[in-house]
């Protein structure tokens, strides 16, 4: 299982991830973050920098207990509520 190693903000709601298989990404999560957990990330920029990497769950997460699997981003799949 290919799980993030790393990952950091690079501008607004994109960001850079290193995966354990040492492929790197740059990936636009606006379109992910969609539901109840999401609304305080978009709407305060700080509460979306505040992203870490769980190194036990191997993706990353927010301290609001918001989280991402890590295979969409990994295989670009598209969340249930993708609007392009």
């Amino acid at each position: 299982m290919v799980r993030i190693r790393s990952a950091r903000v690079v501008e607004g709601f994109t960001v850079r991830l290193t995966f354990t298989d040492g492929t790197e990404k740059t990936i636009a999560l606006r379109p992910y973050l969609c539901g109840p957990v999401f609304e305080p990330l978009l709407k305060d920029p700080d509460a979306f920098r505040a992203l870490r990497v769980d190194q036990e769950l191997g993706t990353i997460v927010w301290p609001n207990g918001a989280d991402i699997c890590p295979d969409v981003l990994y295989w670009d799949r598209k969340p249930d509520a993708w609007e392009p």
